[in-house]
């Protein structure tokens, strides 16, 4: 999604970190509000980097385009809706990362307006950001456990498939790192990350 240079992996940083943080802290606040306090409990329930930043997880995100946080522990026994609450709390991490990137794309035009650019740099460091936390989003949404988009999916599905779905946790990673080997990056989340651009773009059409 990125070429792989030393600019892109030094202005990468804070798109990295917000999209990480972002999106941890939103499950955290998310579960809370929905009747579980083991977020809060562990610590979660912060937007400081260090309690959620997996370092793996952070590299292979600048290196491979693909990575991950530590994930928020939750107790879904506790949500006063369990299926209520397992939908938000899935969503409301790849919500805020859509989010997170359009607030960086109005920066980005308040910038532009205001004529605030001396350079590039902080241009390419807003933009990773929008990227970045688009991609994370798209990313999180795929439904292979323990992503988000698989949890939401176990909401909809019988419980035999459920155990079936989830069984297939222990090959995720080797399994995400066969795709990558594959066009399926290019031939689905490309266009996707396109297409919320595109949306994105008409939205803030009336500001160009």
């Amino acid at each position: 999604m990125f070429g792989w240079n030393i600019v892109t992996l030094v202005a990468g940083v804070p798109g990295l970190l917000i999209a990480m943080v972002v999106h941890e802290y939103a499950h955290a606040l998310a579960a809370y509000h929905m009747g579980d306090d083991t977020p809060r409990m562990m610590g979660r329930l912060t937007l400081n980097p260090m309690a959620h930043i997996d370092p793996i997880g952070a590299l292979m995100l600048l290196v491979a385009q693909f990575g991950w946080a530590k994930p928020v522990m939750i107790n879904p026994n506790n949500f006063r809706n369990w299926r209520k609450g397992e939908i938000c709390v899935s969503l409301a991490g790849p919500v805020s990362n859509l989010i997170a990137a359009f607030v960086a794309l109005l920066v980005q035009i308040l910038f532009i307006k205001l004529n605030l650019f001396t350079g590039t740099a902080l241009s390419t460091v807003l933009s990773l950001i929008v990227i970045y936390n688009i991609n994370f989003a798209i990313f999180n949404m795929i439904p292979l456990p323990p992503l988000d988009g698989s949890r939401v999916l176990m909401c909809f599905l019988p419980t035999e498939w459920n155990y079936k779905l989830a069984s297939i946790e222990r090959y995720s990673f080797l399994i995400l790192i066969g795709l990558m080997m594959t066009p399926f990056f290019s031939y689905i989340l490309i266009p996707l990350q396109r297409l919320i651009l595109g949306i994105f773009s008409l939205i803030v059409s009336p500001l160009l």
